[in-house]
């Protein structure tokens, strides 16, 4: 079956892993470079990357910073999705969120992931 086009990282770990938000978002920014769409989807802690101050620094020795990698998500039009029960769970449901956030839920995930999509999960 041929792919759609897309990608849908699910990230389920926050900045208590900052590697794995990393290598996320590596993997977002790289298929963005193939020309693939890309959507994040955060889930448990992960929700957090979506507040202000906290999708930042330099989680490993010798890696980009988060911002940069951020930035070049957003800037090629990438989108962190926040589980709204997550969000919820965490008393964040009305928290002041990041530009290029949305709370998107599983039914609306899975419309937009559709048929062909390639799914990481990290």
């Amino acid at each position: 079956m041929a792919g759609n086009g897309k990608v849908l990282i699910n990230l389920a770990t926050g900045m208590e892993d900052g590697e794995r938000v990393l290598v996320s978002l590596l993997v977002a920014t790289a298929a963005q470079q193939q020309g693939k769409q890309v959507r994040i989807w955060a889930t448990k802690d992960a929700v957090r990357l979506g507040l202000p101050d906290t999708l930042q620094g330099v989680v490993c020795n010798g890696c980009p910073p988060l911002e940069k990698l951020w930035d070049q998500f957003t800037e090629a039009g990438g989108e962190l999705w926040l589980c709204p029960i997550c969000m919820n769970s965490r008393d964040l449901g009305d928290a002041e969120r990041i530009p290029h956030t949305e709370i998107v839920g599983a039914t609306p995930m899975w419309e937009w992931v559709g048929d062909g999509t390639t799914v990481f999960s990290y």
